[in-house]
């Protein structure tokens, strides 16, 4: 007996989830990339060990790093988008106290275009205006000891520790092996002690902006490069709610809808057809403020499971890594 096309329809979308989450290709072209350095520490001193990023296929525009801009549409109406022309890094930091340490968070953000519209593969994340942010956490004597990645949606974690943190504050399951993080594989320890003049390097999946690695390298070793190096503008992650437009500003976000707190533009049609059910989050895959006043109620959370919302809230950081198993 034939079964009806619908019969096989979980199981296909089962599949493109699948291949969505883990789809790791071949880098083709490797040379044709763009590394965009931040500014230097003595330029902005308040820029501690800000990042690069590497990112492949410059070519395509909507792998390269932008700026956040607003202009009006043909029916003038309000339209958000990332201006590649300018690429600009934005710039915050937080606070927080244990009882082993004081605490700085050094957050990094930046964003793209687009995440491009395929099925073959299959791109669950589609959307406008995907982001990344970078989280570089110091300790009283100003060494880092953790790095951590998320794309602006909360999703595709990864904390990295530094090899000045010590062992007693590591997750009682850690390994010390390749972090796997949905078919990405990362470096678990960032060596400082090999570096007398170390930056942070993040390797950028193109179409869909995965974090591919964190690495150190010397500074001086971008010299003989053989990527394009284009130097990133900065700006507060505050200026992201007054993005100029015409004779006044707008946001980067929503305020006071359903909306609130979401990137506009950044819903993911995919995910919120395949992924909103299990997260209960109808906005799943949207992209995010990272909220530090709390000022919203959209959690910036990193675990799907929604009993785990808060508890994996960033905007709470000692919380947060208390969660993920980290003992600061």
């Amino acid at each position: 007996m034939k079964r009806p096309f619908c019969f096989f329809l979980p199981y296909l979308f089962s599949l493109l989830l699948l291949c969505g989450c883990s789809y790791n290709p071949v880098i083709q072209n490797p040379q044709n990339s763009i590394i965009y350095q931040p500014p230097s520490q003595t330029e902005l001193k308040d820029y501690l060990f800000a990042p690069h990023f590497l990112v492949y296929d410059r070519l395509s525009s909507h792998n390269l790093i932008g700026k956040v801009s607003a202009r009006f549409n043909s029916k003038q109406e309000e339209e958000i988008f990332i201006d590649i022309n300018h690429p600009t890094i934005y710039h915050g930091t937080d606070s927080f106290t244990t009882e082993k340490d004081s605490y700085k968070n050094y957050i990094y953000r930046v964003h793209f275009p687009e995440i491009p519209f395929s099925l073959f593969p299959f791109y669950l994340t589609t959307g406008s205006n995907p982001g990344l942010i970078i989280v570089v956490t110091v300790g009283s004597d100003l060494k880092p000891v953790l790095v951590t990645a998320v794309h602006t949606c909360g999703c595709y974690l990864a904390i990295i520790p530094t090899s000045y943190l010590g062992k007693e504050s590591y997750p009682d399951c850690w390994d010390n092996k390749i972090l796997e993080v949905y078919g990405e594989r990362l470096t678990p320890l960032l060596d400082f002690s090999s570096y007398s003049n170390p930056a942070l390097i993040v390797f950028v999946r193109p179409d869909i902006h995965r974090i591919m690695d964190i690495r150190l390298i010397d500074k001086n070793s971008l010299k003989q490069s053989t990527s394009a190096i284009k130097r990133m503008a900065t700006a507060d992650l505050a200026s992201l709610e007054v993005i100029p437009l015409a004779d006044t500003t707008t946001s980067f976000f929503h305020h006071g809808t359903i909306f609130g707190g979401h990137v506009k533009g950044s819903i993911r049609p995919w995910e919120t057809l395949l992924m909103s059910l299990i997260s209960l989050d109808f906005f799943v895959g949207s992209d995010k403020k990272y909220d530090l006043g709390f000022e919203t109620t959209n959690p910036f959370y990193t675990s799907l499971k929604p009993w785990n919302r808060t508890a994996s809230d960033m905007r709470n950081f000692k919380r947060f890594l208390r969660f993920w198993g980290w003992r600061l």
